[in-house]
């Protein structure tokens, strides 16, 4: 059986891509052939240890020093990665942070961290990316479930931000579809990662509210992400996708 996730030859820049979902998905696309760049803020442990890994395996991988909240690092970490591939051929915006606060308490200054990372570098980095994209190329953010559904008080501003990514997404994939390059929003649920871990205070509460009652794994987000990306999902654009184990049922 042919493997319609093939991505040979493929070069991608994975925004937030140390740890967690990002990290998972530079793996994921290195195994199908990618050659994968990524960016990180301060972890840099973690970035080289990404990049280790997936070297050692036989792939080829980058990884770029660049605060999200940095449109001049950011620009300049996805202008050296397409030089460096000669090119790229997929974008995907993982950086996030979660701010957590009710309205008469969230400081300004969280509000608009929360929408520098969460909605600015999106913007940044697929502006800066479309002009080294190739024809046919992917864009994909990491949203999140939030954006449709947000059960508890305190989240009004991060989900606010990735609501945002909904009339993003749209409006990029009308600019970009005439170059054949989809552009789509993922939106994970509860995932285990260390910003939301599975045994953190939360996870029994979420759990509760799910029809499949378990954190999902970066991996099986990744393995999405994988087929967004991959010549198989040529016909998919605009689109916000849940993958959230019913979190939003």
């Amino acid at each position: 059986m042919t493997n319609r996730i093939d991505l040979t030859g493929k070069a991608a820049f994975i925004q937030g891509g140390s740890r967690g979902i990002g990290a998972a998905i530079a793996r994921r696309f290195a195994k199908e052939g990618a050659a994968v760049a990524i960016s990180y803020a301060n972890a840099s442990a973690q970035a080289q240890a990404v990049v280790d890994a997936i070297r050692a395996d036989g792939g080829r991988a980058l990884a770029y020093q660049a605060d999200s909240r940095d449109a001049d690092a950011l620009r300049s970490a996805i202008r050296s990665a397409a030089a460096e591939f000669g090119g790229l051929d997929i974008l995907v915006n993982n950086a996030g942070v979660l701010a957590l606060g009710p309205v008469d308490e969230l400081a300004l200054e969280d509000f608009d961290r929360t929408l520098a990372v969460n909605v600015r570098s999106l913007f940044v980095a697929t502006q800066e990316a479309s002009r080294h994209l190739r024809d046919g190329g992917r864009v994909i953010h990491i949203g999140s479930t939030n954006a449709e559904r947000m059960p508890f008080p305190g989240g009004a501003a991060y989900a606010m931000s990735k609501s945002a990514l909904v009339g993003l997404t749209k409006g990029m994939a009308r600019d970009l579809g005439p170059r054949g390059i989809t552009v789509n929003n993922v939106q994970p649920g509860p995932v285990d990662t260390d910003m939301n871990p599975d045994s953190g205070e939360f996870a029994e509460t979420l759990k509760a509210m799910m029809a499949l009652p378990r954190y999902g794994k970066a991996e099986e987000i990744a393995d999405f992400v994988a087929y967004l990306a991959s010549p198989a999902a040529g016909y998919i654009t605009g689109a916000s996708l849940s993958i959230d184990g019913g979190f939003s049922a």
